[in-house]
């Protein structure tokens, strides 16, 4: 087989990728490990900023997004029994985030691929790129007990933290930047109304929350928990108790509890892989990247790296701008890191460390929420790292 640009992974990235080139009229071939289903069931963010949402219509598949999308023009921090409503709307000249589900991104992506009849193969055993560093790159897999190979001029690495694309890349060639953080995130997805109309960000002595939503009627709660808790010991009665217990009285008393559609436990690390190129290799989304839910920016960064890469191969074969594609993994970073500081700042800024924090990082924390909170300009700079920075020129 024989295409322009072989993309591994099917996810929301690669899915992306794959649906903008086609409309630009470059070939693509979709290799992903897992089925249609499992990719489906993956439970994932839901705040879109705004230059996602314009990039989704960009690629065509805003329809459903746009009719059932809710737009956001603010989200509450709620610190110390204080609420403060962050108007981004108003902060950000007029921009704005959509809630709308990363699965309900990914089934769009994927009903547009079937209609585009652009190929993809699903539960590809074996994925492996090759002669990256070559003039003629290409891609194995084995399906059926048979052994394939795509041809290519790029391969796009969108195959996740533990995909191979990124561990194809030789060692030596690499830098990783890494921070865990001593606690998880518990979430509980059910199809009870949201507890607010906008998103609510609260710290509490007993840990964060974060109140969001997938639509009027389906809610996404979290809770901070130690990372030597299991889904197990958490029951919907504890849960939801819990989770009353660290909202002010006000909002709990708005709760709605319902049975848990999906319970889990995430634990919370910033990631950062450089350089996120290697020859005609490009890593995208969370093969270079991972950030904590936090800044609600890890769907968000992918569509980053989607938009420069797509836009830099279309002037490679529109215009013969072959050396636009050292500028990638550049341009791509000075992004991610922006967002990865985002998430790291709302992260230490709403978490309880406990003694993970000496007394001077406490004092630290606590300084930061009375600055932010209580200054218009603090307040700026949260809104427009939230609605998310504008991507940059690609020359």
């Amino acid at each position: 087989m024989r295409t322009q640009v072989a993309i591994i992974g099917a996810g929301p990235s690669g899915l992306l990728l794959g649906q903008l080139l086609h409309k630009a009229g470059i070939d693509t071939v979709i290799v992903e490990r897992q089925t249609p289903e499992y990719v489906l069931g993956r439970i994932r963010a839901g705040v879109l900023e705004q230059g996602t949402v314009d990039l989704l219509r960009e690629a065509g598949v805003s329809e459903r997004m746009d009719a059932e999308g809710l737009v956001h023009d603010g989200v509450e921090l709620l610190v110390g029994g204080k609420r403060i409503r962050v108007d981004l709307k108003k902060l950000t000249g007029g921009k704005t985030v959509m809630v709308y589900g990363q699965t309900e991104v990914t089934r769009d992506l994927m009903h547009a691929r079937t209609l585009s009849g652009a190929p993809i193969i699903y539960a590809a055993d074996n994925v492996q790129p090759h002669e990256m560093k070559g003039e003629q790159p290409y891609v194995t897999y084995e399906k059926d007990g048979q052994t394939h190979r795509i041809d290519c001029d790029y391969i796009a690495g969108c195959d996740g933290f533990h995909g191979v694309a990124r561990k194809s890349i030789p060692e030596a060639v690499l830098t990783h930047y890494e921070r865990v953080y001593p606690f998880g995130w518990l979430g509980l997805l059910s199809d009870t109304p949201p507890v607010n109309h906008e998103l609510i960000y609260a710290h509490h002595d007993r840990g964060f929350v974060l109140c969001s939503q997938r639509s009027l009627t389906r809610s996404r709660y979290y809770l901070q928990v130690p990372l030597t808790d299991h889904v197990d010991d958490w029951s919907d009665e504890r849960f939801w108790n819990e989770l009353k217990a660290r909202l002010p009285e006000e909002v709990g008393e708005r709760l709605v509890t319902g049975p848990a559609l999906e319970k889990s436990i995430a634990p919370l690390r910033s990631y950062v892989v450089e350089p996120m190129q290697y020859g005609k290799l490009f890593l995208v989304g969370d093969a270079a990247h991972i950030v904590p839910p936090t800044g609600a920016k890890g769907l968000n960064l992918a569509a980053s790296d989607v938009c420069y890469l797509y836009r830099i191969l279309v002037k490679v074969y529109r215009e013969g701008r072959t050396d636009l594609l050292d500028s990638y993994s550049e341009l791509a970073l000075r992004r991610v890191w922006k967002g990865e500081r985002f998430s790291w700042f709302m992260t230490n800024l709403l978490h309880d460390f406990g003694e993970h924090k000496d007394a001077w990082d406490q004092k630290m924390q606590q300084a930061d929420r009375e600055y932010f909170f209580n200054s218009h300009a603090g307040l700026v700079n949260i809104a427009e790292n939230y609605v998310g920075l504008p991507f940059e020129d690609i020359e």
